[in-house]
């Protein structure tokens, strides 16, 4: 009969730990969504669950259902709302392909008499469609899903919230990193939320409304749509707004209305784009900044795996990787350094 040593039993318990953690792990791919959403809204939230709870002393429980009611209010349901005007939207052009089509049509007619690109626009909308489905799938073919996903992110945060000492103390207790290092990753970790989730948000709120304003201005129609539309595509630096303010320029001058599409192109390239370099700058001066790079590829990542919200999700786990490797590597060179330290002692 076999009999196992001490640190053959602790290798075999590991064995079977990885295992099952893969297997909760593969389990809970379908709520990825939710579980990430929880860790934003903490991270978001919990400087004010403090302050309502240290200093307005209210209960933990009022304080805690009160900021979940607000932010349902207030992030949530908005965004979901302005995401059916959009599907709704789209729909119509579906339902009505003739009306899209003579569009499309029109702006080739006058990119090919200028550019000699007679299919540019058909193309590039062909493109756009794909895209489109991909961005909205979860709300699209996932009401239930998209519903379940909020439940469990309140219900996690809810209890975060209640027990948000022993929470902490436990995360940095079987954190992989040592405690100063695991300090310093929270720390990383807020500032890339809040550069990715809320200076990123608010770009994309103040661009999506400046667009509005510019088809208010110039007489063209749809102005809330489009600057909503502008919204979601400003996730994306420097392509997101122009996809919306450059086609409609180019189809006012398709119709004659040089005066409008010129004037809209000189509002869109001057004040909008601009004005995502001057929320940068001034974003990266209070919680940094992240590259350009790196949310245009975690866009990409992001929306096959989360739809929609891909736009937020996909440049936050981009950056909470970056910011992982950074640790590791700081990590590692200080245990190098102990090592050597102690072998010069030893040597003595």
């Amino acid at each position: 009969m076999a009999v196992f040593n001490y640190k053959q039993r602790n290798n075999i318990l590991l064995i079977i730990l990885i295992i099952l953690g893969c297997c909760i792990l593969y389990s809970l791919r379908f709520i990825a969504g939710a579980l990430l959403s929880t860790v934003i809204m903490y991270t978001i939230l919990r400087p004010v669950y403090l302050y309502i709870t240290m200093h307005w002393k209210w209960n933990r429980i009022v304080a805690s259902i009160g900021l979940i009611a607000s932010s349902f209010l207030i992030i949530v349901l908005p965004f979901f709302l302005l995401s059916l005007m959009v599907i709704d939207r789209i729909s119509e052009f579906e339902n009505d392909p003739i009306k899209l089509k003579i569009l499309v049509r029109r702006i080739d007619d006058f990119l090919g008499a200028k550019l000699h690109q007679p299919d540019l626009v058909e193309n590039a909308m062909q493109r756009a469609t794909a895209y489109i489905s991909d961005l909205f799938p979860s709300i699209i073919g996932g009401a239930f899903d998209l519903l379940l996903g909020i439940v469990i992110m309140y219900f996690l945060l809810y209890f975060m919230f209640i027990n948000h000492e022993k929470f902490e103390s436990e995360a940095i207790k079987y954190s992989p990193f040592r405690e100063q290092n695991a300090l310093k990753f929270a720390a990383e970790l807020k500032n890339t939320t809040y550069s990715n989730v809320l200076g990123q948000g608010l770009i994309a709120l103040v661009q999506g409304a400046l667009v509005s304003i510019g088809f208010f201005m110039f007489g063209i129609r749809d102005a809330i749509f489009w600057g909503v539309i502008s919204t979601f595509l400003s996730f994306i630096p420097v392509l997101g707004s122009p996809l919306v303010f450059v086609p409609a320029a180019l189809l006012e001058m398709a119709n004659g209305n040089d005066r409008e599409g010129i004037g809209l192109l000189i509002w869109g390239f001057v004040l909008v784009i601009n004005i995502d370099n001057v929320i940068r700058f001034l974003i990266a001066k209070k919680v940094g900044n992240i590259h350009p790079i790196i949310t245009v590829i975690g866009v990409v990542i992001g929306i096959p795996v989360f739809g929609i919200m891909g736009l937020v999700f996909g440049p936050l786990l981009l950056s909470y990787f970056i910011l992982t490797v950074k640790i590791y590597e700081t990590s590692r060179i200080a245990t190098d350094r102990l090592e050597k330290i102690k072998s010069i002692d030893e040597e003595l």
